[in-house]
Parts: structure tokens; sequence; C-alpha cells
């Protein structure tokens, strides 16, 4: 979770789609705190180091380092900062590496407006940042790499199943512990469990299990 406004490092080698989303967020103030732009993979890596960003939103096809590759050493240098991945590709295999790598999100820049703000505010109490439909394109991905291997929901407890369910939806711990009259630690082994037995490594991966296995609607 982070303390609004969210401080946010936009990168993106488009400079007239970087200057309107800059733009756009600065209407929030509430919500979104700009901290720099970067227009290349090096410049991103050189900002974030400085300057300490609770959100990087990166591009994927950018100079000097593309988006993935810089996704993955920000996850090294600094494992508190959200990575949002804000791009025009739709490619399967983008999205796949960009869970793996333990993005926060993964949106396409034809989302509007409010449902980037909404995206955003949900990253702040520690959500899931995946619209339904990019959520199940992951898990079609995944379908294919672990055909036959991916674990059943059976495997999961009667609870766990209702924490899934939640964080599939969106809920944060506090919300999970607050509709399920549990503490947030409990929450927390139920979720390390999930994580354990669905044999994914974060909890925007096990939503997306939930998405795909019609755990939620």
């Amino acid at each position: 979770m982070f303390t609004l406004p969210l401080k946010v490092l936009v990168a993106d080698d488009h400079r007239l789609f970087r200057q309107g989303l800059i733009s756009l967020m600065r209407t929030r103030p509430d919500l979104v705190q700009v901290l720099a732009e970067a227009e290349s993979g090096s410049e991103t890596l050189a900002l974030a180091e400085e300057l300490h960003p609770d959100v990087v939103l990166l591009d994927i096809y950018m100079p000097e380092g593309d988006g993935l590759q810089i996704a993955a050493q920000l996850r090294q240098m600094m494992p508190n900062t959200a990575i949002i991945m804000l791009t025009a590709s739709e490619i399967d295999e983008h999205v796949y590496r960009a869970v793996r790598l333990g993005a926060a999100g993964y949106l396409l820049k034809s989302l509007d407006a409010s449902e980037l703000f909404g995206l955003l505010e949900g990253v702040a109490r520690g959500e899931v940042s995946l619209t339904r439909a990019m959520a199940a394109r992951l898990l079609r991905e995944l379908g294919k790499a672990d055909q036959g291997h991916m674990p059943t929901p059976e495997v999961l407890t009667e609870r766990e199943l209702e924490v899934l369910r939640l964080v599939a939806q969106g809920a944060s711990n506090p919300q999970i512990a607050d509709d399920l009259h549990i503490t947030i630690n409990t929450v927390k082994v139920h979720l390390r469990n999930i994580l354990e037995k669905l044999q994914v490594e974060n909890r925007t991966q096990a939503a997306a299990y939930a998405v795909q296995a019609g755990l939620v609607s």
C-alpha cells in the first residue's frame, strides 16, 4: 500500500503521448504526483534510482532497453516500487513476461481516463492493476505454457477460495480481512498458501488464475 498521492515516473519514448498522459494525471493531484518523465530505458533506470517513485508507468517499446528489460532491472533495484506496463502491445508473450517479472499491472494505452485512475487507486491500496480482458489473455498464455500441469481449484480449502475470489475482485488485504472477519496476518497466511498451491508467484497471477478457472464472474 502507498500513501497518496502516488509518486509516479512516466517512461515512454513518444513525447506527445507522454506529455498528454502527464497533463491528464495532473488533473488528479489528490491521487498522482508526477515526479519525472523518461524517454528511454537507461533514463528510466537513472531517474528511478534517483527519485525512488512509488509507481513506474512503463512502455515496452523504448530505445536503450525495452520496457520488459527495464522492469526486470527495476525489480532488482527497488522491489517495493510498483511497475505498471502501459503499452500498445497486446502480444500475449509480453503480458506473460511482464507478470512473470513481477509487474503490478499491464494496461493498454487504449484505456480511458476513469479506468486509469481507478486502477491507480487500486495500486495505492495494494490491489491488482489488471483489466479483466488482460487477465484472461494472460491465462490463455499460461495455459499454453502449462497445459495439463496447472493445479485445479480443488487443491484450495474453502477459506482459501474465498480469499482468492476477493483478490480477483481487486480487494486489498485489509478489505479481505474485514469481509471474512479475520486478521490481516491470517489473510497473508492464506495468500502464501494459495500462491504455493497454485504454483504462481504473485497475487496478479493468482487473480488471473481465478478468472481463467471461472471462480469469479
